[in-house]
């Protein structure tokens, strides 16, 4: 996919309406347009033709009735390599839903249902799911426009979680484990990077956090959150005007070339580099990760 950033603007997103906080459009970001940082919740379905996505640094050549869920934060891009209606997305905003409000589901869980692509059985049933979410949130605005966009898309939610085939690995000690640590790392990583102070946190022992994160990811404690650090730093270097001194110090780096050093060693390329292959329009390698004996 080429590469079209330009570090002036961000690239526009697709913004879900005040009043329900649940919206529809084509895509999130415009297919062509240089990779933009959602803010926002996507649900998006291939319809007919071929869509390729790059989510995360990911790229994924989605065919038609392929479902992605696209979190807020994520890096995404788009490109339509071939003819076809166009995709179906709904977006809605963070925090719509409380966490014990859907059993068994809180949306904006990171580790949450969908993180990788979908082909559901019965397209058909979704694509007119989706036709009936963007054509009412496309209506009057008002309280009972509101309450049925938020029933109609709770359905659709608890829908895709019956279909994440992860979904059953949660019920086991170190999985739960695991969730626990991936969801503080969420809150604590441009803060801290030393696993001792999320054992700390979460009343475990460091070998512990290592164990369960060996068994999910197979992947130490350590490397979990430096992929994790790392994987902001690409983020903000792809999609955002910072200067690479900026990103540092938003990732808990006091000295630009700590940083560098860090980025250097995850991913193989310095900062500058990294940034350079969207700028000159160089495909985007995926920078590959550290082996657990590190």
């Amino acid at each position: 996919m080429p590469a079209l950033i330009h570090h002036t603007e961000p690239a526009p997103t697709c913004l879900p309406p005040d009043w329900s906080g649940i919206g529809g459009c084509v895509l999130p970001v415009a297919a062509g347009a240089a990779t933009g940082l959602l803010r926002c919740h996507a649900l998006v379905l291939t319809t007919t033709g071929p869509l390729l996505a790059e989510i995360d640094f990911a790229e994924h050549l989605c065919g038609p009735g392929t479902l992605l869920w696209i979190r807020p934060g994520q890096a995404a891009r788009f490109s339509r390599p071939g003819d076809g209606d166009d995709p179906l997305t709904i977006v809605f905003r963070p925090g719509l839903f409380g966490p014990e409000e859907l059993p068994g589901l809180s949306p904006d869980d990171p580790s949450g249902p969908a993180r990788e692509p979908l082909t559901p059985p019965g397209p058909a049933v979704f694509r007119d799911v989706f036709a009936h979410l963007a054509a009412d949130a496309a209506g009057p605005p008002g309280p009972v426009a509101a309450a049925l966009l938020r029933h109609e898309l709770a359905a659709l939610l608890l829908r895709i979680a019956t279909l994440d085939p992860g979904s059953a690995l949660r019920a086991h000690v170190e999985s739960r484990t695991f969730e626990r640590f991936r969801r503080r790392l969420e809150e604590r990583f441009p803060h801290t990077r030393r696993v001792e102070d999320y054992a700390a946190e979460l009343g475990c022992s460091v070998r512990t956090l290592t164990r369960a994160s060996l068994a999910l990811t197979g992947r130490t404690a350590k490397q979990v959150v430096d992929d994790r650090v790392a994987l902001q730093a690409r983020r903000m270097l792809a999609a955002t005007s910072m200067s690479v001194a900026e990103v540092g110090r938003g990732l808990g780096f006091g000295e630009p070339t700590n940083f560098g050093r860090f980025f250097h060693r995850e991913t193989g390329l310095s900062p500058g580099q990294f940034r350079g292959r969207f700028i000159t329009g160089q495909p985007a390698a995926i920078p590959g990760q550290r082996s657990p004996a590190d």
